[in-house]
């Protein structure tokens, strides 16, 4: 089976994050799409992350209903701060049935060289790509493992909705009505 990994905080899920996902499971090669909720992406500020069991939780009332995205912890239980290819490696172990591919957006493309292990991550994973607002297409966009796709652009960020959290405004349609519930029953980026 081809899976897409789609890592992210997911802090919260929202719709764009959705269309990604349902895009690469439906509209490329892959057979499933897993979320891959990351406990802390060391390239990013752990400030304002909320709690990685509520992320995690959000994802999966916001997938609940989509038979071809599957919501994964397997970070959680593997060193901190994760390492996308430490993660691949461990997943390659645990299902050799499968054939894993990343899902990244241009951004994640621009700053790949970053990552530990890049290019290994590049000689034996496929990378399917989506475009981000403000981010041109990098020279590794002609990479043999890239697939650039014409996954529907999206300008909604979690950012995005933890202001408007934060300042009361509506973010309904922004995030699943079972996810908005969950961050109200907790009072979450209040």
């Amino acid at each position: 089976m081809k899976v897409g990994l789609f890592f992210g905080s997911f802090n919260p899920i929202h719709t764009g994050h959705l269309i990604i996902a349902n895009y690469m499971a439906h509209y490329t090669d892959l057979d499933k799409v897993w979320l891959i909720v990351s406990p802390h992406n060391p390239l990013k500020d752990k400030n304002g992350l909320i709690n990685m069991y509520d992320r995690l939780e959000m994802a999966r009332l916001a997938t609940d209903q989509a038979a071809s995205i599957i919501v994964s912890d397997v970070e959680f239980k593997l060193p901190q701060p994760s390492y996308t290819i430490d993660t691949l490696t461990h997943l390659g172990e645990r299902y050799p049935e499968h054939q894993f591919s990343l899902i990244m957006g241009q951004d994640n493309l621009a700053s790949l060289k970053k990552w530990k292990n890049y290019e290994l991550i590049l000689r034996d994973y496929h990378i399917y790509v989506y475009p981000r607002p403000g981010y041109p297409v990098t020279e590794l966009a002609g990479h043999p493992s890239v697939t650039v796709t014409e996954t529907p652009l999206m300008e909604i960020s979690s950012t995005f909705i933890r202001k408007a959290l934060k300042e009361g405004r509506n973010v309904q349609f922004f995030i699943p009505d079972a996810v908005l519930e969950f961050i109200d029953s907790k009072n979450l980026y209040h």
